[in-house]
């Protein structure tokens, strides 16, 4: 296997296990929270908490550092953005207003916004320290 065969193979593999590890960190911290909150008043919110949200994020933190340290940025971008996308599509299809797809699109555009970002910074660092 040529040089160039074996980086495209180890990019698809940053990028499958981004992703991977993107839906199961979806799974573990948004998943299991489906019920929303009714208040007195009779608003709802939910249903997640701000602290999922905030778990989520800093949990996909080291996949995204760990691809772009490694020299595999779009790897990471790519597969956590794609991830992201898919468990929120899942999570949230069972929508009978369809604004699910709203959200999920809202998702991408923010994931892939965030890590890059994320990415670019790592790369930044890490360029800086050699």
């Amino acid at each position: 296997m040529s040089t160039g065969q074996q980086r495209r193979t180890f990019q698809v593999s940053a990028a499958s296990v981004s992703a991977a590890v993107a839906m199961a960190v979806w799974a573990a911290w948004l998943g299991w929270d489906q019920h929303r909150d009714v208040h007195p008043d009779g608003s709802t919110t939910g249903p997640y908490e701000a602290w999922q949200v905030v778990g989520l994020g800093l949990t996909l933190l080291a996949p995204v550092c760990w691809a772009a340290l490694r020299e595999y940025a779009v790897a990471g971008v790519a597969g956590t953005t794609a991830g992201l996308t898919v468990a929120a599509f899942y999570d949230w299809s069972d929508d009978a207003s369809g604004l699910f797809l709203i959200g999920t699109i809202l998702v991408m555009i923010g994931t892939l916004a965030v890590t890059s970002a994320v990415s670019l910074l790592a790369t930044a660092v890490k360029r800086r320290g050699e």
